[in-house]
């Protein structure tokens, strides 16, 4: 339980740092790319606006100021005109590209242009971007390389997204401190409770044993009515609590680590149908049927006794809770790996926030399904040996039925 509260701890304090930062730094991403974007077209409209002044042989300033550090943007001009027969003349006017004049290249890259029909834009294909001017006579085209702009945009954010990682892993070593630091009073408090239950049921089991040794020897004397009467309610009382003590010494000795269970091969089917054969005339006399259909030869490594008491546990919970006149039903299924045991009852379907704390301590069913004998125990015990055998137990419920699924591996 410790160990799930700091993992807890951990995992919340991670999310939030993790989508603190994911926000950060997508949004230091989004806003230097405009940054870059920007500068890139500044220079675009400075280019064709220089060389619109000075003509074709003066080269503008091409170059922009990237966190400190200037970077040369490569650029080429063309100029178009149309011509009567619906086609055009290109002719490059400056830039620093080369061996670009009557190139397949420059062709693809001014009819992907045109066919944008933009005053501005980019092609992907060449990672350009442009800017058209409409000179009246000719069309003035102006071509800048986003190559550079993306190379100096993705060596920032790599080493901004290094500082993060190093963050995180920085704040995943504080997080794991404060877990021990934050938890350490429920630790020791856990530790006092988990002695306690293990103290006190020990201690109990001893007056019990007393207790009913006596009332027993009662029961055997002749009383009138009304003190053997008296003794029964004894008997009966101290066995209640005789039952208690079992199941909280079980769960003390879960919670302390202490292995009960000896796994040895046996079979999973013989085990479900002694429960079912025990089982019969528990629900007849409840007004109940049990149904069952077991698959053969289902081996396991188990403990027999405490796979009995898991089967036990269930086919009590659903003879207790099934509806009046209902059929429970226990299954037993093989896989390729695994055995699938369910138990299942019809009656009203258990809200899902009551089905979530099922399997929680001296949790009991609220008073619209019934008050039962039962300390809630039960189904805690049944979680504790399907751990123990490296299964798992699950409810669930719907309008048809109440269900109860243990899954364990099969003895390979």
């Amino acid at each position: 339980m410790i160990q799930k509260l700091r993992l807890k701890f951990v995992a919340i304090c991670m999310a939030l740092v993790t989508a603190i930062l994911a926000v950060v730094f997508f949004s230091v991403y989004f806003s230097m790319a405009q940054n870059i974007s920007d500068l890139s077209r500044q220079v675009l409209y400075r280019v064709v606006q220089e060389e619109s002044v000075g003509g074709s042989m003066t080269r503008p300033d091409i170059s922009i100021n990237i966190g400190g550090d200037r970077v040369l943007l490569p650029y080429f001009t063309v100029n178009l005109w149309s011509s009567r027969r619906g086609g055009y003349t290109a002719q490059i006017t400056g830039g620093t590209y080369a061996n670009l004049e009557d190139t397949e290249e420059l062709t693809a890259i001014l009819q992907d242009c045109l066919s944008q029909d933009q005053r501005e834009g980019t092609i992907t294909a060449y990672h350009l971007r442009y800017l058209r001017q409409d000179n009246g006579l000719y069309e003035k085209l102006a071509f800048v390389d986003m190559s550079m702009e993306q190379a100096v945009l993705r060596k920032m954010m790599g080493s901004y997204l290094f500082i993060a990682l190093a963050s995180l892993l920085l704040l995943l070593g504080v997080s794991i401190l404060l877990a021990h630091w934050a938890t350490r009073p429920v630790e020791k408090a856990w530790k006092q409770q988990r002695q306690f239950l293990s103290d006190a049921s020990h201690e109990l089991k001893t007056p019990l044993t007393v207790i009913l040794s006596n009332a027993e020897l009662l029961e055997q004397a002749a009383l009138p009515d009304k003190p053997a009467r008296w003794t029964d309610n004894i008997l009966s009382e101290a066995g209640r609590m005789r039952s208690l003590v079992e199941e909280m010494l079980t769960l003390a000795r879960a919670d302390n680590m202490v292995r009960t269970a000896i796994l040895t091969e046996v079979s999973l089917s013989d085990i479900a149908a002694d429960c079912a054969l025990a089982f019969e005339p528990v629900a007849f006399e409840a007004g109940k049927f049990l149904d069952y259909t077991l698959a053969e030869s289902v081996t396991v490594l188990g403990d027999t006794e405490k796979l009995r008491q898991l089967i036990s546990v269930l086919l009590d919970n659903a003879i207790k809770y099934g509806a009046d006149g209902g059929t429970i039903t226990l299954s037993l299924q093989k896989t390729d790996r695994q055995a699938k045991l369910t138990v299942s009852n019809p009656g009203e379907p258990i809200p899902p926030e009551q089905l979530s704390h099922l399997f929680e301590r001296f949790y009991r069913a609220d008073a619209s399904r019934g008050e039962k004998s039962g300390f809630g125990l039960g189904l805690p015990i049944a979680q504790t040996i399907a751990a123990e055998h490296k299964g798992a137990l699950k409810a669930e419920s719907d309008d048809v039925s109440t269900r109860f699924i243990y899954t364990m591996p099969l003895k390979k």
